[in-house]
């Protein structure tokens, strides 16, 4: 795998200092934000522009996951991370096996007042299923809603400022992104595509693609591990006899294997699309980040069918 991470402490000592140093956090919480706001923190970016967008000037939100360099499935956090993480009124982690760093430094310093959003649990995905659910627009949608109801929580009087965001997320930031995704599923539907990982996969079958990959090669590819040779050869043959469409490849885990399978697809003229896993540029919202990446797969849709 090409992504590389940071050279933190490992997670042991960052508990054990944690443990020694930081004691218990308080009910109003500090992760070093503004004072009077609530104390947000995410373990990856993706949900942090969403809570963050959500929440306006009432949250201060950290995103502990933030540079595309950096490999969140192994990643190992800071002592900062870990005071961070301490501060949090409102903790969001992905769960489903991506991030098992966050909730180790969540039991590191436990507050009853402390609301967590596991988002496998909310979407109901179990350890060992695609953890890539920021790649769900169904999901997503969930996401918000229970971000604004943790804020309410939270905030009580603050109620109708979050549902207030909500409306003009859903009606101005994400109209683009919800469009894309109509567009895409009542034209393009049915049409056979491939995948270098499984990131695309809860995109595809929201889009109504028919993802034809081996959910093998998928899962080894996301996780690092070396596809089974029939996989492979099955993936080879689909692009070498053009069985699909489009191939949509992580540009943040490029493999030799991989960049092989990249360039027989641009050979065969099959048109290839591109994702990340995380927010690129790391400064984007989540909805400008979806919004260009939706674009450039329905372009490459249109070349491959003529539609």
């Amino acid at each position: 795998m090409t992504r590389t991470r940071l050279r933190p402490l490992p997670l042991l000592l960052v508990l054990v200092a944690l443990v020694a140093g930081c004691g218990s956090a308080t009910s109003s919480g500090s992760s070093g934000g503004p004072a009077g706001r609530l104390q947000v923190v995410a373990a990856e970016n993706f949900w942090g522009s969403l809570a963050s967008q959500l929440g306006g000037d009432r949250v201060h939100v950290t995103s502990i996951i933030h540079s595309p360099a950096t490999d969140p499935h192994s990643y190992e956090p800071t002592p900062q991370d870990g005071r961070t993480m301490a501060g949090a009124r409102l903790a969001i982690v992905n769960g489903i096996g991506y991030d098992p760093w966050a909730p180790k430094l969540l039991n590191a310093n436990p507050d009853s007042s402390r609301v967590v959003l596991t988002v496998g649990d909310l979407v109901g995905v179990q350890p060992g299923g695609n953890p890539h659910r920021w790649y769900s627009p169904t999901n997503v949608q969930r996401v918000i809603d229970q971000i604004v109801a943790d804020y309410k929580k939270l905030d009580p009087k603050s109620a109708g400022f979050f549902d207030q965001q909500r409306a003009t997320l859903q009606s101005q930031g994400l109209a683009r992104y919800n469009g894309l995704i109509a567009a895409i599923r009542s034209k393009y539907a049915g049409v056979p595509v491939g995948a270098s990982e499984s990131i695309f996969a809860p995109l595809a079958q929201d889009l109504g693609l028919k993802l034809i990959t081996p959910p093998g090669y998928l899962r080894a590819t996301s996780e690092g591990t070396d596809p089974t040779a029939q996989d492979k050869a099955t993936t080879d043959r689909q692009i070498t006899t053009r069985q699909i469409k489009v191939w949509v490849f992580n540009s943040q885990n490029s493999t030799p294997d991989i960049k092989r399978l990249n360039d027989e697809a641009a050979t065969q003229g099959i048109p290839v699309a591109t994702v990340t896993e995380t927010l690129t540029p790391a400064t984007a919202s989540f909805q400008a980040w979806q919004t260009r990446q939706l674009a450039q797969l329905e372009a490459a849709l249109a070349k491959a069918t003529g539609r």
